[in-house]
C-alpha cells in the first residue's frame, strides 16, 4: 500500500482550501502526471506482430488457407481468420 501524506503537509493553503471544496476526510489519490507507454513500445512486440499480421494477410490474399497459415503461425485457425479480415 502506498504511504500515506497528509495534504496540509505539502500543498500550498490556497490549493488544499480548493482541494477541500470537492472532497473533505476521505483518501484521495493523485496519479503520476507522466503518461504510460502503450503496449508492447518498449520491447518491440508491437512492431514485430504488425509486421506477422502483414505477411499473413499477404499469404492469405495470394491464396494460403486458413488452415495452412494456422499451422504455419502456430495460431487457431479463428486467430488467423481474424487477423486477415482486419
Amino acid at each position: 500500500m502506498a504511504e500515506y501524506t497528509n495534504a496540509k503537509n505539502v500543498l500550498p493553503a490556497h490549493l488544499l482550501h480548493e482541494v477541500q471544496q470537492h472532497v473533505q476526510g476521505a483518501l484521495l489519490y493523485i496519479p503520476n502526471k507522466r503518461q504510460r507507454r502503450p503496449w508492447g513500445t518498449l520491447t518491440g512486440i508491437r512492431h514485430e506482430l504488425a509486421a506477422r499480421n502483414g505477411a499473413m494477410k499477404k499469404e492469405y490474399r495470394q491464396g494460403a488457407s486458413l488452415q495452412k497459415l494456422a499451422a504455419k503461425y502456430h495460431l487457431s485457425q479463428d486467430t488467423v481468420r481474424k487477423i486477415v479480415r482486419s
